[in-house]
């Protein structure tokens, strides 16, 4: 989780929402990503698609199996979605997304029942400096704002 919040940083860097992920296999990250649907004109630019596509073309498999992702935000349902279609084992999260999660804040995806792979889930590692990480970025955008208004 502390490389996700490292790559979280370098998307704030960037301008983008201070989101990271890194996908683990065998203790050895084989993908990273950060929230860049900003500077890559995609608006699927999450970053945990932008780890799983990393990761997929290291192993050379659109298929995940027996890798763990960790992300600083819990995931949305288009992330959820890919979690499944990649056939990822777990999921590991930082701070809950009250507008936008799908994991526990506006709905269980990962339980239901038309699903064809189950995921592990885990949530609230490093909730409190995940969270911290965004609070502070829209704190700073937001009082750019009034300064440039």
């Amino acid at each position: 989780m502390r490389e996700a919040l490292a790559l979280a940083a370098q998307g704030a860097a960037l301008g983008e929402v201070p989101v990271g992920a890194v996908l683990v296999q065998d203790g050895r990250i084989i993908g990273r990503g950060f929230n860049c649907p900003i500077s890559q004109h995609d608006p699927s630019a999450h970053a945990e698609m932008v780890a799983v596509r990393d990761a997929a073309q290291a192993l050379q498999n659109y298929r995940l199996p027996g890798v763990t992702l960790y992300v600083t935000l819990e995931p949305c349902s288009m992330c959820a979605g890919l979690i499944v279609h990649s056939r990822i084992q777990r999921v590991v999260y930082g701070a809950t997304e009250p507008k936008a999660g799908v994991v526990v804040s506006r709905g269980q995806f990962f339980e239901q029942a038309f699903l064809n792979h189950r995921v592990l889930v885990e949530g609230g590692v490093l909730a409190e400096e995940c969270g911290a990480v965004l609070s502070e970025f829209f704190r700073q955008r937001r009082q750019k704002g009034r300064a440039d208004g």
